[in-house]
């Protein structure tokens, strides 16, 4: 995107859903060449579509096609939601103008012409280019919030948004805006209990103060930062990353919230331009980790993504060796580090088979987040200092 084209946080609140053109042409209005059209294995799919024109009616009749075809087309659905029914269901109540978790009242509605049209032109430019929803419509939703995402930036799905949810319960105390994420008030009388719970994600049990200076490292779009500080709304939050487009991203998001008196952006590669002053009692943290045989084996949604936010390294953990020898130096002494590896959850245990890390559990799925505390960062920095002097002998080489 070019420096005419970024968008502001003004834009992105106003932007009209159903503004964009499909038809024949991609997102930038460039025509689609034939041999993205043309393919055999998309041969029926425009009978197809001009079917569901004619026949089909409601918001379910729509989401439940959209299911079809996504299935039909082997269209891969990771980046933002989480399986084709989701998707359906985003590509058409975004198409309308409608939250993407819509009541069920209103799946019997039925579509004008116009309204058909732009939900089947979303789903023919999300099958035949491949491209992550999220991108096509520059919208993904992280911990409830909006943001604006294009490819400069991942598109936000980290099950980190658990754990700012509940305000990392019970390692820090909890306030009003945290959301229990286990047994509902609801469920609560079913199941014998008198409130509402916490989900044990497994952190330890500390109920500190809350953090009054929190670090968002490798921030990409900003969405971990301002979900952070909607959280923590007395914390300042320092949103860092080494790439210039990624913050151009992070900016207009925090401007989009409001959050410009909260949130500090800043260009820096890991701790690099930070003051070493022990200065945060939480950093989180979701750094680039796909090992390469991964990354030679994307498949086509991610490859729109930006590779230097995914790749690092041999085995994943490049910059994740780096942060954990530096982290003791910028956290409190009862601060806390929590970093996302992924699917290295293996390669990083494999590394440190003497070091028991804090692998966390989620309600809602995921892995390979790790939760440590100053005192082991200390107790183990030699074991990490190892590991950053064979990256930087190397580099060198």
């Amino acid at each position: 995107m070019s420096d005419e084209q970024i968008m502001s946080a003004e834009d992105f609140q106003q932007q009209n859903p159903n503004q964009y053109d499909y038809d024949g042409h991609d997102l930038d209005g460039h025509e689609l060449n034939a041999e993205d059209t043309d393919h055999s294995e998309f041969a029926n799919f425009h009978s197809e579509l001009e079917e569901a024109r004619q026949q089909l009616v409601t918001i379910r009749d729509f989401i439940r096609f959209c299911v079809t075809q996504l299935r039909n087309y082997d269209v891969v659905v990771a980046q933002g939601t989480t399986d084709e029914f989701a998707e359906a269901s985003a590509i058409v109540l975004h198409s309308l103008s409608l939250d993407w978790s819509a009541n069920e009242q209103i799946l019997d509605c039925r579509l004008t012409a116009s309204e058909k049209q732009a939900v089947l032109e979303l789903l023919e430019a999300r099958i035949i280019q491949r491209k992550p929803l999220s991108y096509l419509i520059n919208l993904a939703y992280f911990c409830d919030l909006p943001f604006y995402v294009d490819e400069r930036v991942l598109i936000p799905r980290s099950p980190i948004a658990e754990l700012i949810r509940q305000q990392f319960y019970p390692y820090f105390d909890v306030n009003e805006l945290a959301k229990p994420i286990g047994i509902s008030s609801i469920n609560a009388v079913d199941a014998g209990e008198s409130a509402t719970k916490f989900f044990e994600h497994g952190l330890d049990m500390k109920q500190l103060t809350q953090p009054e200076r929190i670090l968002d490292l490798c921030t990409g779009s900003g969405c971990i930062a301002i979900a952070l500080a909607t959280r923590f709304v007395d914390a300042l939050v320092d949103a860092a990353d080494i790439d210039k487009g990624a913050l151009e991203v992070a900016m207009v998001n925090v401007d989009h919230h409001d959050l410009g008196h909260q949130i500090n952006v800043i260009e820096s590669d890991l701790f690099a331009k930070l003051p070493s002053d022990n200065q945060y009692e939480l950093i989180v943290t979701n750094p680039p980790y796909v090992d390469a045989a991964i990354m030679a084996d994307l498949p086509p949604e991610f490859l729109y993504e930006p590779d230097h936010a995914l790749a690092a390294g041999q085995d994943g953990l490049d910059l994740v060796h780096k942060i954990l020898f530096d982290a003791a130096d910028y956290l409190t002494p009862e601060g806390l580090l929590v970093c996302e590896v992924g699917d290295s959850e293996w390669a990083l245990m494999q590394a440190y088979p003497d070091i028991q890390f804090n692998w966390l559990k989620f309600a809602h799925g995921g892995h390979g987040i790790f939760a440590i505390t100053y005192d082991d960062l200390l107790e183990h920095r030699e074991s990490f200092a190892h590991y950053v002097q064979l990256l930087e002998s190397h580099q060198v080489q």
